[in-house]
């Protein structure tokens, strides 16, 4: 089963640490295989798949990492921006840089990679299986591929959270406010909107009015100790454990494959380069993920 351990470890990790205690992981590393042929026979047989997806398939749809190079809005960095503190300091700013996030999303398409696990998850149901995506992106290709089952454990952008009565909603309205319109350009030399307060996005809740927020972990806050736990079961059932374009460095989704690979599940990386954890992995896979996950859950 799935390491309770971990999980209390992790409830108290905040978005952005690039480390977590180890303790109680029995990990073996291992010599990863490309075997393709190999692997469909393993995804043929699988009764539930797990797949924990990254920036890396968010970023081949042309949305921009929150890391690396572009992870800059103006003269921000994303991880000085998306923050708590930010958003208490300066919610016009916060909005219009998210605002610019929301443009991205509804002016990208799901890619192949995209496409190709909701037409797996599809294909499996219909088998009597089943597939789960654990995200850590917020951009919402996932839903707009087709798949059904997805923990966002990050949130997603395409929903509010009130600041005041904490109702939360999938809002897909562009944009949010009447104020927002126009804004949000990433040019330093546009100036910012400096929308007062009371003309940023509002709580529809009848009697409340507060302050909305995009529905996000902001840098330096917790997960969701409750959306954990959800992962923790998928974790605990899975017979195949897939790790798609992700760095592995973000804690806590960065244990989650090592964890399922300690209880003796094939774990398979797919990948532009090998990772800190590819060495726990039974497969990996090297390239872009439009091209090798088609492949490796192609009908089999």
């Amino acid at each position: 089963m799935f390491h309770r351990g971990l999980i209390a470890t992790t409830l108290g990790v905040r978005l952005g640490c690039s480390h977590v205690s180890r303790r109680a992981l029995a990990l073996t590393t291992t010599s990863a295989k490309s075997d393709m042929k190999e692997f469909l026979e393993v995804v043929s047989k699988a009764k539930h798949i797990a797949v924990i997806t990254g920036a890396g398939v968010s970023a081949e749809s042309g949305v921009p990492t929150f890391k690396g190079d572009g992870g800059q809005w103006k003269t921000w960095q994303y991880q000085d921006i998306a923050t708590p503190e930010a958003f208490s300091r300066n919610p016009s700013r916060v909005w219009e840089f998210y605002h610019h996030r929301r443009h991205l999303v509804l002016t990208q398409k799901p890619n192949a990679a995209h496409l190709a696990l909701a037409e797996c998850e599809k294909r499996m149901r219909k088998q009597g299986r089943s597939m789960v995506i654990i995200t850590q992106n917020i951009d919402d290709l996932h839903r707009q591929a087709g798949s059904k089952h997805v923990l966002n454990i990050h949130g997603s952008v395409m929903e509010t959270r009130c600041v005041s009565c904490g109702d939360i909603a999938v809002n897909h309205q562009h944009p949010v406010c009447a104020s927002l319109e126009g804004t949000g350009s990433p040019d330093p030399e546009i100036p910012e909107a400096q929308i007062p307060v009371d003309q940023l996005p509002r709580c529809e809740q009848s009697d409340c009015r507060g302050l909305l927020r995009p529905n996000v972990v902001f840098f330096g806050e917790t997960l969701d100790s409750h959306l954990l736990t959800k992962v923790e079961k998928e974790l605990d059932i899975c017979d195949l454990c897939l790790v798609v374009g992700t760095s592995s460095i973000v804690y806590p989704a960065a244990m989650f494959g090592p964890q399922v690979a300690s209880r003796g599940v094939p774990v398979a990386e797919f990948n532009m380069a090998t990772t800190p954890k590819t060495e726990y992995f039974t497969y990996h896979f090297q390239g872009p993920c439009g091209s090798t996950v088609p492949l490796a859950l192609a009908r089999h």
